[in-house]
């Protein structure tokens, strides 16, 4: 039992904490060799000129009744910093039964010309009614529309990404803000052919609250991402921002649940690396619904468990950094609540032992900081703070067994509801 427990210890803090840290030691080493070699006369560390020709780009929305916002979205795609004649935004609808479809039509039909401009003014508002009332005047070819029945994000993809016309395709929700600058910043990167797909960086804010508990975690997932993404092996994408090659993206199965995350693992399989650039920047608002986004994240641990069907073989040794990886960020992590049960469970049959009751307070101790931060016990200071970060982990893990059960059961299907922001 003690090897049992101390093993669940070993195992949850290797993922949480040993892995960020090899990733920081192994980036310093490789830092610091690479200064080595420069200054005995290897290597050019010169930035290589940017190219003239931007490359066909097309943006690809998938979207299911995101008519509160598809107006907003298709603005804030118009107006990146990117040649006209060079970018298509692509709205595949998901059997939509609300007015997305009608938006869209409407800025595929008419141009925002002059009022494209208006809704940065203070007037906005009344400006983007009048945008949609049908009387807009020039035509604007860069948006295309493509409607069909309800099948799910994947059939969307299946559909859109190969009928796009761009060799760089982003993919991006239609409840993320693209940062004007984005797409440069993403598809710098693709003059080096060995790169098959970007990730850029999804900051999440809440209008309501300047501190909340993703923020923290968020965080620091991005901050692994980004030591990921030196190897060139980031383990899944960010679903709000982040581009591919088109000649790389293989259709998914049908029932595929966590695209952004089986699509960039495949082009790590196929051989490509997989980046992350955090100067590619987006934004998107988080929900306040507890309960729907308990469900988003059980779904996506059901996708999770899922996709080892299809990149599963990325597990093995042979496949060094990314099997590391794989192992160390997502395996271990989404098995972490039946560490902790193990952990709790070893725990109570080791009472015997002086020490083991350290450790079971230590847990217990925990346990009541997640109850405290769920029922806000603790409005301010370092207990709030705590009590917030232990009440986000216990539920993100509670999500990962809810997940677990949908997939062992094959309940979890593959169509998506929008998450109300």
């Amino acid at each position: 039992m003690a090897w049992v427990f101390w093993g669940c210890v070993a195992l949850l803090a290797h993922t949480y904490v040993l892995y960020p840290l090899s990733l920081i030691a192994v980036d310093a080493i490789r830092q610091a060799l690479s200064n080595l070699r420069f200054l005995g006369g290897a290597g050019d560390r010169r930035g290589r000129a940017e190219e003239t020709v931007a490359p066909m780009v097309s943006v690809v929305i998938a979207a299911h009744n995101e008519a509160a916002c598809m107006g907003e979205k298709l603005i804030n795609s118009l107006k990146l910093d990117w040649p006209g004649d060079r970018l298509e935004i692509v709205v595949g609808s998901d059997g939509s039964t609300d007015a997305t479809c009608d938006i869209v039509s409407r800025f595929v039909e008419q141009s925002l010309c002059a009022e494209l401009a208006a809704l940065g003014s203070p007037d906005a508002a009344p400006n983007q009614r009048r945008l949609f009332d049908g009387r807009s005047a020039c035509a604007d070819p860069r948006v295309v529309l493509s409607a069909a029945p309800r099948g799910g994000k994947v059939a969307v993809l299946n559909r859109c990404i190969p009928a796009a016309r761009g060799e760089i395709v982003v993919l991006t929700d239609a409840n993320t803000r693209i940062d004007a600058k984005a797409l440069r910043k993403l598809t710098r990167h693709f003059r080096d052919p060995r790169v098959g797909a970007v990730c850029g960086r999804l900051r999440l804010f809440n209008p309501a609250r300047r501190t909340y508990e993703e923020s923290a975690y968020w965080l620091y997932e991005s901050f692994i991402k980004f030591y990921e993404g030196k190897h060139g092996a980031v383990l899944g994408a960010n679903g709000g921002i982040y581009a591919i090659r088109k000649s790389l993206f293989l259709p998914l199965a049908p029932e595929t649940i966590v695209d952004d995350f089986v699509i960039p693992m495949r082009i790590l399989q196929a051989g490509h690396s997989v980046l992350y650039d955090p100067e590619a920047l987006a934004f998107e608002e988080t929900t306040e619904d507890y309960q729907r986004e308990a469900g988003r994240r059980a779904r996506i641990a059901a996708g999770n468990f899922q996709s080892l069907r299809w990149v599963g073989a990325l597990l093995a040794p042979g496949e060094g950094f990314v099997a590391y990886a794989l192992w160390s960020h997502k395996l271990l992590r989404w098995v972490a609540p039946f560490l902790m049960i193990a952990a709790a469970a070893s725990n109570l049959l080791l009472l015997t032992h002086r020490w083991a009751w350290l450790t079971l307070v230590a847990q217990l101790g925990f346990y009541g900081l997640a109850v405290g931060g769920a029922r806000g016990l603790w409005r301010h200071g370092t207990l709030r703070r705590l009590g917030s970060v232990a009440h986000y982990f216990t539920r993100m893990n509670l999500a990962l067994l809810v997940g677990f059960w949908r997939f062992a059961r094959n309940s979890q299907g593959a169509a998506w509801e929008r998450t109300a922001r």
